[in-house]
């Protein structure tokens, strides 16, 4: 933008606040705001192939390896390192969004009710829709009732009310095939507020818990592919479709989870001014990015019980966070320093 001149700094603010309000990869989206900036539909395309294509083959090419590979003792090894430190890596992301997400007392709340509700089994995506729904319907209350307006028209529109009459999906294992992968992604890509490590919840709970095409194992090694690979952490797509599905697979993935960025990023261009003029957005956002906080929280907790699995591993997990928290190094570097630590010990640890 410096060098280039090609916007101004209140366009790229205007273009940033629109990342924020829409679902899917910010990265991503600006790219492709700024390929539509510049130069209409084409630009659209160019941009945002450009920005993923080259993390997307750096990707294929691990998963490739993984699959050929992932079974030998020294690649073993090294995932066994690196888990810890991804665990690390995870909370170090949730304390820093945590003290940006949580503005208020009542937004801490709704992050503890998102914890509490998704442990008690609720789809994330009612958890997601949920938090943001009920900041809106309580804002307008508030403005509702400092306005002297009648409650009873806003309450029974509440979007709330829908949620509270959904049930939850109850858990079944399900074929495989490349067109449910689509889906699930295209699902994901539609519907994924705040940060990319948010992903990691759906993947976990649709993909491992509920169909099984995945273990707990697998789902730690395909985030620490996504953090060693430059690029959006919504390549981890990318590479649980290779796994699941070969050259096929990541390809349905890949497109599934960012197809929906290009069409929202179209159809938000315009209104982009009104977007970020809006409280009710605003509201809504706020509420989402909480709940998005509290799935990262259970998920955190659910995938570090498979990666910390003996003092080694807390070790690790303990001097990355350290490392982290003090000293701002670059994750990739604790990722790499962990896959070496790890294919030293693995032998020993289980010799």
């Amino acid at each position: 933008m410096r060098r280039r001149r090609w916007m101004t700094h209140d366009e790229f603010l205007d273009l940033l606040g629109a990342t924020n309000l829409i679902p899917g990869p910010n990265s991503t989206e600006m790219a492709i705001h700024i390929g539509h900036r510049r130069a209409g539909w084409k630009g659209l395309v160019v941009a945002g192939a450009s920005f993923i294509l080259p993390a997307v083959l750096i990707v294929m090419a691990f998963a490739w390896a993984y699959v050929r590979y992932g079974s030998i003792p020294q690649v073993k090894g090294v995932l066994y390192g690196i888990k810890p430190v991804i665990i690390a890596i995870v909370l170090q992301a949730l304390w820093s969004l945590g003290r940006a997400a949580m503005k208020t007392k009542f937004m801490a709340v709704i992050g503890i009710a998102g914890v509490i509700l998704t442990f008690l089994g609720l789809h994330e995506l009612l958890v997601l829709l949920g938090g943001g729904s009920i900041v809106v319907a309580v804002r307008l209350i508030r403005r509702t009732i400092k306005g002297q307006q009648n409650l009873r028209s806003l309450i029974s529109a509440s979007p709330l009310i829908v949620l509270l009459q959904t049930g939850t999906t109850s858990a079944a294992t399900v074929s495989f095939s490349l067109a449910l992968l689509f889906l699930f992604f295209l699902k994901v890509g539609a519907v994924l507020y705040g940060s990319g490590y948010v992903l990691l919840a759906f993947i976990r709970a649709d993909l491992v818990e509920r169909w099984h095409w995945l273990t707990e194992s697998q789902l730690l090694d395909a985030i620490a592919v996504g953090q060693v690979t430059p690029g959006p952490v919504f390549t981890t797509a990318t590479f649980i479709g290779y796994t699941l599905g070969g050259t096929k697979g990541a390809i349905v993935a890949t497109v599934g989870i960012f197809l929906p960025a290009f069409v929202f990023v179209a159809a938000s261009g315009p209104l982009v001014p009104r977007l970020r003029r809006s409280p009710t957005a605003g509201a809504f956002l706020d509420g989402v990015n909480a709940a998005a906080l509290a799935l990262m929280v259970v998920v955190t907790y659910q995938l570090g019980r498979a990666a910390i699995i003996d003092f080694t591993t807390i070790a690790l997990a303990v001097i990355s966070g350290a490392i982290l928290f003090h000293f701002r190094l670059n994750s990739a570097w604790l990722v790499l320093g962990g896959g070496i630590t790890g294919w030293l010990l693995y032998g020993r640890v289980n010799s």
